[in-house]
């Protein structure tokens, strides 16, 4: 075999370390199974030529024993290659098993054999999306990622840099999540409200190039050190400019990576004045009234939609308030703000928390307001993704 053909194989090889080590930090033996790609292809490309399902069956029940079992190989498909492994394949054991078990209850062996060849091509062949790094043809193993519009998280991610210091700032979960379903490795992120550094750290793990934008400089300096403490083992790119995300100059801030655009937006703003983070009156939680605050939030959306690139996505997380007796609902307010621009509601997800910093130690204080004041005490907020279009 040439050296363009080994490296051929290598690139067509389906592998699933970086996946891991992107959501687990580490291999879970217990749950995966390394398996030797061309022995095991081999094996079910023997048993798809066998002409009835009964012998089928049986040697599919063969491979998941050995699966259970791994002494029980004799094939050597669980055989891990040592010198670099391009024809090991890490899968997920439960997944694999699912899709055995689909041949066994086959009533056909034309259906046995189709779900043969589908498993096949879930381990040989690559359907990629033009926005991120999945692989389809596996889309079985994502179990990390979250595709209800409901968010329910019962604590914070504080693994690595990440630290709950500032107030007012978004839990990982979320840009984890936002970026490995929009985004590939290599791609550009700006995070116009960037506060304590949460995205840029997420963008460090999960390979992605970051730029946030923070008014407050105080802020940027303790966010600036935070991300460095976080490995950059893709080195990535990541800088905490201090600017107004309004008036920023976005082109000159890309032009010195030699780009012109962003595949991704990420939005955390104020929620008006609930938390005042400055004295600063550029900072939206100083706006005077709901209606200055969104004409400030809308030049943040004007300045920065030129450079986010087309049929690519903007996320923008949000919530209510609740002022002088009356809910306002900032978070639709912001949603038909961006929906004035170039852009498509594509989701609108909620997310659940138990207890924000501000109610803390508080909890039946606002149950005893909530009942008085006849209103629900806030226990959500919006997660509204945008898609960029030329209208």
């Amino acid at each position: 075999m040439t050296e363009s053909e080994k490296q051929k194989k290598k690139i067509n090889n389906i592998t699933l370390f970086n996946f891991y080590d992107d959501f687990n930090g580490k291999t879970d033996f217990k749950k995966e199974s390394i398996l030797n790609q061309e022995v095991f292809l081999e094996v079910l490309s023997k048993i798809e030529k066998l002409n009835e399902n009964n012998k089928i069956k049986f040697e599919i029940k063969k491979i998941i024993d050995i699966i259970k079992s791994s002494e029980k190989d004799k094939s050597g498909f669980l055989n891990i290659i040592s010198d670099g492994g391009t024809s090991n394949v890490i899968t997920n054991k439960e997944i694999i098993l699912e899709y055995l078990n689909q041949i066994i209850k086959a009533q056909t062996i034309e259906r046995a054999k189709y779900y043969i060849t589908r498993l096949k091509k879930s381990l040989t062949e690559t359907k990629e999306s033009k926005i991120n790094d999945l692989n389809l043809n596996r889309w079985k193993e994502y179990n990390d990622i979250i595709t209800d519009s409901l968010w329910i998280f019962s604590n914070r991610d504080t693994s690595g840099a990440h630290l709950g210091w500032y107030w007012g700032n978004f839990i990982p979960q979320i840009p984890h999540q936002i970026i490995l379903r929009y985004t590939k490795k290599g791609d550009w992120i700006l995070d116009t409200f960037v506060g304590s550094g949460t995205t840029l750290i997420e963008c460090r793990r999960l390979g992605r190039n970051g730029i946030g934008i923070e008014l407050n400089s105080e802020v940027a300096r303790k966010a600036e050190e935070l991300v460095s403490k976080e490995q950059n083992k893709y080195n990535i790119i990541t800088e905490v400019v201090v600017a107004d995300s309004r008036t920023v100059n976005i082109k000159k801030v890309l032009e010195k990576y030699e780009i012109d655009k962003v595949q991704l937006i990420i939005m955390h703003p104020p929620y008006h004045d609930i938390i005042r983070f400055s004295n600063d009156k550029r900072d939206l939680s100083n706006a005077k009234n709901t209606e200055e605050f969104l004409k400030m939030f809308g030049e943040v959306l004007d300045n920065v939609t030129e450079y986010l690139e087309n049929g690519r996505y903007l996320a923008l997380v949000i919530g209510d308030k609740y002022s002088k007796g009356e809910w306002i609902p900032l978070g639709f307010y912001c949603m038909n703000e961006v929906l004035k621009r170039d852009y498509l509601l594509k989701s609108i997800v909620v997310k659940n928390f138990e207890v924000t910093r501000g109610k803390r130690n508080q909890k039946e204080l606002w149950r005893y307001r909530a009942l008085v004041g006849g209103f629900y005490v806030f226990k959500h907020e919006y997660i509204f993704l945008f898609k960029k279009v030329k209208k």
